[in-house]
């Protein structure tokens, strides 16, 4: 029989490459991942790993079985919160994900409230940025992925996509910029402007709007940080134009925001899978997500 601890193992080997780091991942030794790696290869009948070097490599089986791994723990860990809350045990847990300007925005708003009208429900909280956000939704890391888009996403159609806010952009420029006190800039004025860009996506989205204005902005730093972007405009190195929820998340010193046009906006939404939406704990959090946009 396979059992879920084994499938746990065996993912994490497979996205590890190794016995010795799948037990790090895991919290256990390395004898115990080798032998609960022999009991599935025992209850599958079949080679599932292979040794490559120092990393072990999956066989077909082993890639198939991994395959199938990531569905069958989400649907026990939805089936096992269903269950305790249906118990009437009113205890749960959310694996929450977000990008940092959601961490420090919607999301304390949203535990609290969880928290209070809950306070059996155990909510976790780590950052990452989409796509990686949504790959340990899929993989059964998280049950919710706080994420954003700017344009719809035809690889989410799995997954059940809750609309949070619209997060428009504005524009980042230092105090003392000519155009600091304007109300609206239109952004193919600040086409010589040296810029600074944010995260991966955020970059490529940069990049598509000022060549839709007529122009390739000249990138001079870019970073992941948001208050390290505020810090490069206020020092007076380039220009930025960031998120609202952003310029909300930090203390903007040294610099002043401004309406750009045409208006560029994202969409921010919770993403769970569909046996997760059914969970009463993950069913609340969204609730909370959407109401903390609201305030």
């Amino acid at each position: 029989m396979i059992e879920a601890r084994h499938l746990r193992v065996l993912r994490a080997v497979a996205s590890t490459g190794s016995f010795s780091a799948a037990a790090r991942e895991l919290g256990c030794t390395q004898p115990a991942v080798s032998q609960q790696m022999k009991a599935l290869e025992g209850a599958a009948g079949t080679p599932l790993l292979v040794r490559a070097g120092r990393e072990m490599r999956l066989t077909e089986a082993g890639e198939a079985l991994v395959r199938h791994a990531t569905g069958i723990l989400a649907g026990l860990a939805a089936a096992e919160e269903e269950v305790a809350a249906l118990a009437g045990l009113r205890a749960g847990r959310v694996r929450l994900v977000s990008f940092p300007s959601g961490s420090s925005t919607l999301v304390p708003t949203a535990v609290a409230a969880m928290r209070a009208d809950h306070p059996g429900t155990r909510v976790s909280l780590v950052e990452a940025e989409p796509p990686r956000s949504v790959e340990m939704l899929r993989a059964g890391d998280c049950e919710i992925a706080l994420a954003f888009r700017y344009e719809p996403a035809p690889e989410w159609e799995d997954l059940v996509v809750r609309p949070v806010l619209t997060d428009r952009l504005v524009g980042l420029v230092p105090e003392g910029h000519p155009f600091a006190d304007a109300e609206e800039v239109g952004i193919g004025t600040l086409a010589e402007e040296p810029w600074i860009a944010g995260c991966p996506r955020c970059r490529r989205h940069l990049v598509q709007v000022c060549e839709a204005a007529g122009f390739t902005p000249r990138i001079d730093f870019a970073t992941d940080d948001y208050p390290a972007v505020v810090g490069l405009v206020g020092a007076g190195l380039g220009v930025a134009v960031l998120p609202e929820l952003a310029v909300e998340s930090v203390r903007p010193r040294g610099t002043r925001a401004v309406r750009v046009s045409p208006a560029v906006q994202r969409e921010v939404v919770a993403l769970t899978l569909p046996d997760l939406a059914q969970v009463p704990a993950v069913a609340g959090m969204l609730d909370r997500l959407a109401a903390a946009a609201r305030r």
